[in-house]
Order: structure tokens, then C-alpha cells, then sequence
């Protein structure tokens, strides 16, 4: 083949079963991408991909082709970058997915840094709370807070995020400030309830006993299905929070949060850097997972 370039594009229509999502990601015109497959299969003497209005499918020969190329990508990559200088700067693109609020708190504010050393990186941040799917959706890596339940995915753990509890100081000044758990009773405390779905059980409010963690069932005046919104409730004094110290922060650096029962805070929050395979760990990957390391290790227990 004369060039790698046509095999990428066939491994990303393959991982996205569209020509049309292909080539966005891409930055190439669908007839372009139509084009270089057909190139491709005409080259090689096989039929890829199956091809219909709605979708498109591997064929059996595509399949076999797909896990070749994969690591052939994989493999050219890494030969080009082997005797890279470390330091040099990265290029090309990065599609990376993370929580809304990591990105919102303390991705995205050190952003600007990260590309004055790298002005050839090219990177697409989607910051959802939502489960992408990897290989669907194109991403080269996310960055994921609590259990990875998918074993096929490469999850290496970044550290343990701490998590505080939280009030505005207009609503200690109403209730008083809690300083035992006996007191968010006997002081009528409520907090702000966060449900994945309405309709689900809130988890009430988590405090460490012995060697694990219990929770105690608290009023509350509103229920929320946001992480945003959570916060957003907490700052306007509907309740006590619990939450990342990373996301929270900046408020309590302007006063417009206060950390309560210091000694009792909840379970901290695993966070992982996940990857769909062990090739997937280019050398814009592994920089950018050493970069995300050394900027929550501040925020980690």
C-alpha cells in the first residue's frame, strides 16, 4: 500500500459504522472517505464493508482486515514517535471525553497551557456525564469518576478524588454549623438530594464508620438529576452538599461555599483514564494521560 492514510480511514468507518460520522471526525468530505474505500478494497481484492441506506457492517474479510490494521496503526505510530524527543511538542488530533464538571473546574482552565506547548494538538473535548461508548463514538481516551464496568475497556487508575461536604454560608448561618453527625440532626439539617433518574432512592448523606462507609437519611428540599445543578443548589443555600473538592474549589477560595464535618467527609471517588485497547496508546494518548495525572494530583486523597 503506498500509504497509511487510507487504512486509518477504513479502521475509523469500521469503529463508527458511518461514512458520514467517519468523515466528520476525520475534517474529510463523505465522498472523499466513499472514495478511499473503494480505493482500498480494490487494492487488497475484497469487500470490506457491507453498505446500506442505514448502516454500514464489517464483512466477514472486514473483520479480519480491521483487527490487522488496528495494530498496524498501532505499530506505525509508535515506530514514528520511537525516537521522539519526549519533549517535543504533540501533533494531530485528540478526541477525549470526560465528566461536564472536571472539565468545567479544572480541565479547561489549563487548557490554555497545555496548547501554548503543543500549538500543533488538535484536541475535541465533550464533557458528559453519560457513559460514551469509545469505539462507537471515536474517542481516543476518556476520563471516568467511579466503578468501570466495561472489562473489554483498559482503565489505568489516575487516583482517588477527595470529596468534602459542603454548605453556602447563608444556610449555616440559618441552621448553624454541623460539627458531629448528631448535630445535622438535632439542628434539622437538610441537604440537597441528586438522583440519576427521579423516581430513584437518593443515597442520603455518606460518612465514614470503622473501616467503611454508612449513610444517614437527611431531609431535603429539592431533588436534582445534575451534577451542575447539584452544586448550583448548594451555592444558593438549599442545602448541604457533597461533592469533588476539585469542582468545588474555586467556591470555597471566593467564600461562596464552606467545608463542613472535615473529619467526616464521604468516600473518595476512583478515577480512571480508560482506553478501548492497549494499542490505543499513542504518544499523544500517553502524554495526555500523564498531563491529566500531574493536574488532578492536587485534588487526589
Amino acid at each position: 500500500m503506498k500509504n497509511l492514510d487510507a487504512l486509518m480511514v477504513f479502521a475509523r468507518v469500521a469503529e463508527m459504522t458511518s461514512f458520514t460520522r467517519a468523515a466528520e471526525s476525520l475534517g474529510m468530505q463523505k465522498g472523499r472517505v466513499s472514495a478511499v474505500i473503494r480505493e482500498l478494497e480494490a487494492e487488497i481484492g475484497a469487500t470490506l464493508l457491507h453498505r446500506t441506506t442505514r448502516s454500514v457492517q464489517l464483512t466477514e474479510d472486514g473483520r479480519a482486515f480491521y483487527s490487522r490494521a488496528r495494530d498496524l496503526l498501532a505499530e506505525a505510530e509508535e515506530l514514528q514517535s520511537m525516537f521522539a524527543n519526549q519533549g517535543a511538542p504533540l501533533r494531530g488530533r485528540l478526541r477525549v471525553d470526560m465528566p461536564t464538571v472536571l472539565a468545567q473546574s479544572v480541565v479547561i482552565p489549563a487548557l490554555p497551557r497545555l496548547m501554548a506547548a503543543h500549538p500543533a494538538l488538535e484536541i475535541e473535548l465533550s464533557s458528559t456525564d453519560r457513559r460514551v461508548d469509545l469505539v462507537q463514538e471515536g474517542f481516543d481516551c476518556v476520563i471516568r469518576l467511579g466503578p468501570v464496568a466495561d472489562e473489554t475497556l483498559i482503565a489505568r487508575p489516575l487516583g482517588k478524588l477527595r470529596m468534602i461536604n459542603a454548605a453556602s454560608p447563608a444556610y449555616l448561618a440559618r441552621y448553624g454549623t454541623p460539627r458531629t453527625l448528631e448535630e445535622l440532626v438535632t439542628q434539622q439539617h437538610c441537604m440537597v438530594h441528586y438522583v440519576r433518574h427521579f423516581g430513584a432512592k437518593p443515597d442520603g448523606w455518606e460518612y465514614p464508620s470503622g473501616d467503611g462507609y454508612k449513610t444517614l437519611m437527611l431531609p431535603g428540599m429539592m431533588k436534582v438529576n445534575s451534577v451542575q445543578t447539584y452544586h448550583e443548589a448548594g451555592l444558593a443555600g438549599m442545602g448541604l452538599i457533597q461533592a469533588g473538592y476539585s469542582a468545588l474549589a474555586p467556591h470555597l477560595a471566593a467564600g461562596a461555599l464552606v467545608e463542613v464535618l472535615p473529619d467526616l467527609r464521604p468516600a473518595p471517588l476512583n478515577a480512571f483514564f480508560v482506553v478501548a485497547h492497549r494499542r490505543s496508546l499513542s504518544q499523544r494518548v500517553r502524554a495526555f494521560m500523564h498531563w491529566t495525572e500531574a493536574l488532578l494530583k492536587p485534588y487526589f486523597d
